[in-house]
């Protein structure tokens, strides 16, 4: 069974930074294109980003661009999204989830979700 494990939320003052981490098991992440997404109350899921299988394909959404840095670390089994110069309207649950062809910007194109992990951006 595939199973995805987020970590690395948690409260943090805007301007500061955070690094989530999903972790796999079950499975080996490289056989995946590998997505976050996030989904504040309210408001629907929405895509943050992506990396292709090999790593060499990152996309992000326009409001995360030059904040955001996404990577992985196949020998791990593990993808990062390193976040700096975070924003109040960056509070959310974020969520990894694993696409088997690509990377997508739609909810449905992923198969596999974890159960997210908790960003509060306040002061």
């Amino acid at each position: 069974q595939l199973q995805l494990v987020e970590s690395g939320g948690g409260l943090v003052q805007p301007g500061g930074s955070l690094r989530l981490s999903c972790a796999a098991s079950g499975f080996t992440l490289d056989s995946f294109a590998i997505g976050w997404f996030r989904q504040a109350p309210g408001k629907e899921r929405e895509g943050v980003s992506c990396i292709s299988k090999s790593g060499k394909s990152t996309n992000y959404a326009d409001s995360v661009k030059g904040r955001f840095t996404i990577s992985r670390d196949n020998a791990k089994n593990t993808v990062s999204l390193q976040m700096n110069s975070l924003k109040a309207e960056d509070t959310a649950v974020y969520f990894c989830a694993a696409a088997f062809y690509s990377c997508s910007r739609y909810v449905g194109g992923y198969t596999d979700w974890g159960q997210g992990t908790q960003v509060t951006v306040s002061s």
